[in-house]
């Protein structure tokens, strides 16, 4: 019932079976629960025991009215998944596989099609400390030939290596419970390559990570560094924002952006405070004077001597950075004048700043040079003053919210486009959707925040990881074509095959966060493994009898020198149904 239910769309909440089981069905595209020990990418049914209010409801009961205390006022942490005993979840497999066996025609269930895989939490009280039993069918066509029943034990966390498996009687006890004489092992490895190329606390507490998984062919011992002939995927998975960022003024200058264009939507606009050095409308005064001085020596402010000494906030970017990411020596006057007025702290202020710049171009004090193609208003203003004639500007409601929007959109675009095409070499993969104008403000910036996100991992490669142009044309390729196709989300992990090689010195003295060999035998739908890994996160969210300590101490006497490991085997039996 709940497989023909979820045909157009997965059921949002779980059913209940009996009174004690409740029964999810998840989707094979969302997080799986179980995918740190299997690599199904099919929907699935989840098992675990049902939630119940009783407590709450005798507590309640129980209180009287001028007894409650502050405490209970605040939201109670969520229990997380809660799990059967392994008797009850072996029962419920028991009834699975029994479903599935197309010879017990008495149930009258032969025409059933073929069912999703089933996974049951477990609560880990037997003596292997069984956390999870998985079933899943095997299929010829559309028929079910058999299932492949999962045990998954879980044991730890623990720094004591003396409690970890050897290899050779884990390949043993495989060729005896399967009656083969030839295994193959493979091996992987993951190694977290964000903290141990950084330096000591230069990277602030966030979702950001950069990890490598490595496989390989051919595993001689556990805990084996993964050898030179492996294969080898980094993930990337960065927020934007980290004040030790080597961009991070750049992110800053985005943030007014995404600001004024919030203005612009919802009628309010949140302005930064008043900065503690000199102010917008002071900075705008002075560059104007300084124009205004030029003016008789040199018509055009965009010289070569006044563009060298242009220091935008690009400048402020660190030492071992700047080749990558530095200032552009390009900007016209309106990029200039940008630079000046991001930090105007009040509407008034923005009236001011514009107000003095009008007034110097209608008075032919100043007649600065603009970009070819500069599409702006201020930009067409600043045209019409060449031949000695502008239009009224009426510096009032949204206008100048808009002005200093669109003079800003089009400096961080040209900045963005530097990098990629000039510092990255990447001219070939720019496209225009990040920079079109046929689209309204709102989608234009962003499309800006995603080059942001995009550039914030393409520095972090170059910085951290040392990456050369090999190997960041492909990874910039790799994000532009994502960025074409999806909205902006900094929690997505790029991945990007790499050489092993490339990152080894990261993580040749480091200890892996997780790794697993696999040892197998049989071909095809005769297919068995058995999984030995160490993790050092827990393979499960619920709790079971033997992980009551899990999260309490990540130490090993007083000391963190010593890696603690979570231990998990996962065993496999067939069925065969005919």
């Amino acid at each position: 019932r709940i497989r023909e239910e979820g045909k157009d769309s997965i059921p949002e909440h779980p059913y209940l079976y009996e009174t004690d089981v409740e029964i999810s069905l998840v989707s094979g595209s969302c997080k799986s629960p179980i995918e740190r020990f299997w690599n199904g990418s099919s929907a699935m049914y989840i098992l675990q025991k049902a939630t119940h209010n009783e407590e709450s409801d005798s507590m309640e009961e129980s209180r009287t009215d001028d007894a409650v205390c502050a405490s209970e006022l605040l939201p109670k942490e969520s229990p997380g998944p809660l799990a059967l005993s392994v008797g009850r979840a072996k029962q419920l497999i028991s009834l699975y596989t029994m479903v599935l066996n197309p010879n017990m025609t008495y149930l009258g269930m032969s025409d059933l099609a073929v069912l999703p895989p089933l996974w049951v939490r477990c609560d880990g009280s037997d003596p292997q400390h069984t956390c999870w039993i998985g079933a899943e069918p095997l299929k010829a066509g559309n028929k079910v030939t058999g299932v492949n029943i999962y045990l998954v034990s879980c044991d730890g966390p623990t720094a004591d290596k003396t409690r970890f498996a050897n290899l050779e009687e884990l390949k043993k006890e495989h060729k005896i419970r399967h009656h083969s004489s030839v295994v193959t092992t493979k091996g992987f490895a993951q190694y977290e390559l964000i903290a141990a190329a950084a330096i000591e606390d230069t990277i602030a507490e966030s979702e950001s990570n950069i990890y490598v998984d490595i496989t390989w062919n051919g595993v001689d011992k556990i805990l084996e560094t993964p050898p030179p002939v492996s294969a080898a995927t980094l993930n990337i998975a960065l927020e934007s924002g980290d004040p030790r960022s080597p961009v991070f003024q750049l992110y800053r200058e985005l943030q007014f952006l995404l600001a004024l264009a919030e203005g612009l939507k919802m009628g309010v606009t949140e302005w930064p405070e008043p900065s503690e050095s000199d102010s917008a409308l002071k900075l705008v005064q002075e560059f104007l004077t300084d124009l205004k001085k030029k003016l008789d020596g040199d018509c055009v402010s965009g010289n070569k001597s006044e563009r060298e000494k242009i220091k935008c906030d690009t400048a402020a970017v660190d030492s071992c950075i700047k080749s990558i990411f530095g200032e552009r020596g390009d900007l016209d006057f309106t990029e200039q004048l940008w630079c000046k007025m991001k930090g105007v702290s009040s509407y008034q202020e923005l009236i001011d700043c514009f107000t003095l710049v009008i007034k110097s171009l209608e008075l032919g004090e100043i007649q600065p040079w603009i970009h070819q193609g500069s599409s702006s208003f201020l930009s067409q203003l600043i045209q019409q003053s060449y031949h000695g004639k502008m239009e009224d500007v009426p510096l009032s409601d949204i206008t100048p919210i808009q002005m200093l929007l669109e003079i800003g959109l089009e400096k961080m675009k040209k900045d963005y486009v530097s990098f990629f095409i000039g510092k990255s070499r990447s001219s070939l993969l720019f496209q225009d959707y990040f920079i079109s104008t046929s689209v309204d403000f709102q989608e234009q910036v962003h499309r800006v925040q995603k080059l942001h996100h995009m550039l914030e991992i393409i520095v972090s490669c170059t910085g951290l990881l040392q990456f050369r142009h090999e190997n960041l044309f492909p990874l910039t390729q790799i994000c532009m074509q994502y960025y074409k196709e999806n909205p902006l989300n900094e929690k997505h992990v790029f991945q990007l095959p790499i050489r092993p090689a490339l990152v080894k010195k990261f993580y040749q003295n480091d200890n892996p966060e997780i790794w697993k060999v696999e040892i197998s035998s049989g071909h095809g739908q005769k297919e068995v493994k058995t999984t030995w890994q160490v993790s050092t996160n827990a393979p499960v969210e619920h709790r079971t009898a033997n992980n009551s300590g899990l999260f309490s101490d990540s130490t090993v006497n007083g000391s963190s020198e010593e890696r603690l490991y979570f231990i998990t085997m996962t065993q496999c039996s067939q069925v065969q149904f005919t």
